[in-house]
């Protein structure tokens, strides 16, 4: 004899979440189930007048690095040539990554393409992109009476 149950949509949603968690994970597991690394892992930090940002590149030859800025869209591609295979060597493992990367970021406000630093030391990237005069941060004096000064706020205790 067959139960009737109540319909939980709730219930549909979690199982449906399983399932594309799983459809995920599995589209980034290799044949040893080890995680893939996904992309070169970046720092971006920011300062009152640039830009920083560090790019782990280990094993990279800065000759196979191409890093271009267009539109404040900030793209590093490269890539990561193989080892020439010997004959009387056998892997056992073989995990290193080969092949082309790319990865870009875009940038909040513009940048002095012609100002930007570019490092390559001990496998991490750095790089230093000047923002243009306009987009930094001004402090505005507000003028009174023909005299400039500089207003202050103080907060009232309330008690």
């Amino acid at each position: 004899m067959a139960t009737l149950s109540r319909w939980n949509p709730y219930r549909e949603m979690v199982d449906m979440r399983r399932v594309m968690d799983e459809l995920m994970e599995s589209a980034f597991m290799n044949q040893e189930g080890l995680q893939q690394p996904l992309g070169m892992p970046m720092d971006v930090s920011e300062t009152q007048d640039a830009y920083e940002i560090n790019v782990s590149l280990p094993g990279v030859n800065p000759d196979d690095v191409e890093i271009t800025l267009n539109n404040n869209t900030l793209t590093i591609r490269g890539e990561v040539r193989a080892e020439e295979e010997r004959e009387d060597k056998t892997y056992h493992v073989r995990e290193r990554r080969i092949g082309s990367f790319v990865r870009s970021i875009a940038l909040p406000s513009s940048i002095n393409a012609d100002a930007i630093d570019a490092h390559y030391d001990n496998g991490v990237l750095r790089l230093r992109l000047p923002k243009v005069e306009e987009a930094r941060p001004k402090r505005i004096q507000v003028q009174t009476g023909g005299t400039s000064k500089m207003i202050e706020g103080q907060s009232k205790k309330r008690g």
